[in-house]
């Protein structure tokens, strides 16, 4: 079974203080970068700490189908706070293979959605860690765009999984998961076979 282990301080710094780990270590290094409101903030801390980018590839775990320049596009939001790092940024196709990361980042919806893997959605199943692109049944009101999604073989092809959340229903909506419950997308990534997962929670 999965490892899972809550992490002391869960804060935003504290994840801040993570990415910077796996950024610094030597060599090529693949991260895949949730999107949301959250991912911003985090960004911002980690743009003031003078880190070589130089071999970061950094890719989305999901995003949705709208232009760049749409305030709903998740690569708009990493290219405006990172573009100018020095990082490789590789771009979500649907249907392409999906290499192997050194670390994940998730966040989790209200209903327990991860990347754009949601309770209720149309997706076209594809073999293999790769891309796929997803509907959510019903379109979610402040965001009815159709998306595209690393699957689950992709966001499980890591070294590690780090799960950020805020608030105490989310935080009692993982431990609901972690007492038994496989209702939600994220049960697979917290109680399947899988790389060992890190919650960062803060309220």
């Amino acid at each position: 079974m999965t490892d899972v282990t809550w992490a002391e301080p869960g804060d935003l710094a504290a994840v801040a203080a993570h990415i910077t780990r796996i950024v610094a270590r030597p060599g090529p290094k693949r991260l895949a970068f949730t999107g949301g409101s959250t991912p911003p903030r985090v960004f911002a801390l980690l743009a003031g700490k003078g880190l070589d980018w130089s071999e970061v590839t950094i890719a989305l775990t999901d995003d949705r189908r709208v232009p760049d320049d749409h305030p709903a596009s998740n690569f708009g939001k990493l290219h405006a706070a990172l573009g100018d790092c020095g990082a490789a940024f590789e771009r979500l196709e649907e249907g392409m293979d999906v290499a192997p990361f050194d670390l994940v980042w998730l966040g989790m919806g209200e209903d327990g959605h991860i990347a754009s893997l949601f309770p209720h959605m149309q997706a076209l199943i594809r073999p293999g860690p790769s891309v796929i692109a997803t509907t959510p049944i019903p379109l979610p009101p402040e965001a009815p765009f159709d998306r595209l999604s690393l699957n689950k073989r992709a966001l499980k092809a890591t070294r590690e999984i780090i799960l950020v959340i805020t608030g105490p229903s989310k935080k009692a909506l993982v431990e609901r998961v972690l007492a038994g419950s496989d209702a939600y997308p994220v049960s697979d990534i917290l109680r399947g076979y899988g790389p060992p997962v890190t919650i960062y929670w803060s309220e």
